[in-house]
């Protein structure tokens, strides 16, 4: 029998910032070394940030399924949090895969992350996974995300939507103004925007998917995704079609907007790595994805930082 997780949706918490470099380390880490980092008094000097992003570094720590534990929770001395065993295994200073997120692995790794949140629903998820469309407009997207609310009766009003959407774009395209005709790129740009998933038209206004090959994206890493695909979505098969890996809900294949063709040969290399635990077939005109047997996610990442993406 699946277990239904009862999903809360925040289309607030970051205080309007996309997560910066390094942000997400010192989160982290700080987390370790105290578990009630984000009520101390001394949590700015310890981040060596402003308030307003102490508890933007809280929220996205806890969105990207890196601390665990209620974020919300703000009184001294009251929210325990602790380190996830992904965040661990990641960003360990010693040790660690990927300490300091030098990998583009290790960002399409936070970006699944982020996309795939079983308990915390955000624009970010809904944007990826349920904006069934190649391009649009902050207006259509705030749209889609208000009939989204009142559809599930989340209480939330249209200006912390707009919020939120004007964060997500600047989670993954340039931040820029004009200034005497000028544009000036914003200096303190999100990391996810190396991975290039959306692209702003010349004048700002249309956004559209970069649907295709993602040459960064490491077999390993969609093969992470896609077996949390058959753990959390599709759970008790060990079968699934290539046309649900690539367009159904909360799928690999639309949180990293990939093409069929890519997905296919992602599937196929996966059949090398893992020895035939993950393989492709054709039945009556039908490509199916099968799993076979257990695996260990994290050995699978492992794999790829061990070897320094280099099989």
């Amino acid at each position: 029998m699946t277990k239904t997780i009862q999903k809360k949706y925040k289309f607030s918490g970051h205080q309007t910032f996309a997560f910066r470099y390094g942000w997400l380390e010192k989160g982290v880490q700080g987390v370790t070394e105290f578990p009630d980092l984000f009520s101390r008094e001394d949590a700015l000097v310890t981040l060596g940030v402003g308030k307003n992003m102490v508890e933007s570094i809280r929220h996205w720590c806890g969105v990207m399924q890196l601390v665990e534990g209620d974020t919300e929770v703000k009184e001294a001395g009251a929210a325990k949090l602790k380190v996830s065993a992904i965040a661990r295994k990641l960003l360990e200073p010693t040790g660690g895969w990927d300490p300091f997120l030098e990998n583009d692995a290790s960002l399409w790794l936070i970006h699944w992350l982020l996309v795939s949140n079983p308990t915390i629903g955000t624009t970010w998820q809904n944007a990826f996974s349920l904006l069934q469309r190649p391009d649009f407009t902050k207006r259509e997207l705030v749209d889609h995300i208000a009939a989204f609310a009142e559809k599930h009766d989340i209480n939330v009003n249209e200006s912390s939507i707009s919020r939120d959407v004007d964060c997500f774009i600047r989670t993954y395209t340039q931040a820029r103004t004009l200034v005497k005709n000028v544009v000036v790129e914003e200096t303190f740009d999100c990391p996810l925007q190396e991975l290039n998933l959306i692209q702003a038209s010349p004048d700002g206004e249309v956004y559209r998917f970069s649907v295709g090959e993602k040459p960064t994206l490491p077999s390993e890493v969609f093969g992470y995704a896609l077996l949390q695909y058959f753990d959390t979505v599709r759970a008790g098969r060990n079968t699934i079609s290539v046309q649900e890996c690539l367009y159904g809900q909360g799928s690999p294949g639309q949180a990293f907007k990939l093409d069929e063709n890519t997905l296919i040969a992602h599937v196929e290399e996966l059949e090398k790595i893992t020895k035939g635990k993950v393989a492709l077939d054709e039945t009556a005109g039908m490509k199916q994805i099968y799993r076979r047997g257990e695996m260990d996610l994290f050995k699978l990442l492992e794999g790829y930082y061990k070897t320094g993406g280099h099989r």
